[in-house]
């Protein structure tokens, strides 16, 4: 199977960059970390090191070869290797049994596959949570200039590089919805749309995204948000 990402992946400076996802790295640094960790699409790392990091024992799946193997790469640089496993799989195929995994992230994944494909694989991974459960989840919105719906198919924004990939572009609040009903069993700490310039991969371009970030119902970690509203001082 061909590597669409292979080459933002085997860059120097690799596609997407170092640094984590910004309300995943606020949760972890506020929270208390540990258990398993699951990194849908983990690309080239940087959610999946960020968990390792923190204390989980993360699987790190993606259908990039390239990707995985810059993922050992700065495992070992981060002196993690032994808490990151990687699996190469399309995220749809992977094992997701219920009340599982303590941390699960996917950034830009249910945009890259089909609806219905989206649906079934958000009800297993919220299955898949365990009552301690924290969830992050990135996708692109119909504000992208690479959608083909409104308003995203009207902007002259330049488009990302790599825009084919996306089939699955979310409609505004499609994602919040979701995660608010109450089957799924989830309690949103952070939600927002937005735009967002891209400096990472390829010449710049616009994104719009719809970002949550989400715990189990019944659940009260000490979140004080992004950026942090006054947390005690030590």
């Amino acid at each position: 199977m061909s590597d669409p990402f292979f080459e933002p992946y085997d860059r120097d400076d690799i596609a997407y960059g170092e640094k984590p996802s910004g309300s995943l790295a606020a949760y972890l640094n506020q929270v208390k970390g540990g258990g398993k960790a699951l990194d849908l699409g983990a690309g080239a790392g940087r959610d999946s090191i960020a968990l390792a990091i923190a204390g989980y024992q993360v699987l790190a799946v993606d259908l990039s070869a390239r990707g995985l193997e810059r993922i050992a790469q700065r495992a070992e640089r981060a002196g993690v290797l032994k808490r990151v496993e990687t699996l190469a799989s399309d995220v749809r195929k992977i094992d997701l049994p219920p009340n599982t995994y303590d941390a699960i992230v996917a950034t830009t994944v249910l945009d890259h596959i089909p609806l219905a494909d989206s649906q079934a694989l958000w009800k297993r991974m919220t299955e898949a949570l365990t009552d301690r459960g924290v969830l992050y989840v990135q996708v692109h919105t119909t504000e992208d200039p690479g959608s083909d719906q409104l308003p995203g198919r009207l902007s002259d924004a330049p488009v990302s590089e790599t825009a084919a990939e996306v089939i699955n572009y979310f409609s505004p609040n499609q994602l919040a919805s979701w995660a608010a009903d109450p089957d799924r069993r989830l309690r949103i700490l952070r939600y927002e749309e937005r735009l967002e310039w891209d400096y990472t991969h390829g010449p710049e371009h616009l994104h719009g995204k719809a970002v949550l970030l989400a715990v189990r119902s019944g659940l009260f970690p000490n979140w004080y948000g992004q950026p942090a509203a006054f947390p005690k001082q030590e």
